[in-house]
């Protein structure tokens, strides 16, 4: 097992190390997929159905864009 670490940025932004870009063959502009499972968490390269489901979902979800909003929640 191979293991690769990267740092957050202050905007919660990571760069994807070279091992693992090479190993889901991603390119710039790719989209990835986060599963989360417990306490397990799987990057994967996004397929075609999770950006359709993603496009799908992106208009019923405007009741958490206030203003206030961000400022409650961002730093969770």
């Amino acid at each position: 097992m191979q293991t690769s670490t990267s740092k957050l940025t202050s905007k919660y932004q990571a760069t994807i190390p070279e091992p693992v870009r090479r190993a889901l063959h991603l390119d710039a502009g790719d989209a990835i997929a986060f599963d989360i499972e417990n306490d397990h968490i799987t990057l994967r390269k996004a397929r075609p159905v999770d950006l359709a489901f993603t496009r799908a979902l992106e208009g019923t979800l405007t009741e958490w864009e206030s203003s206030a909003d961000e400022e409650a929640y961002h730093d969770l």
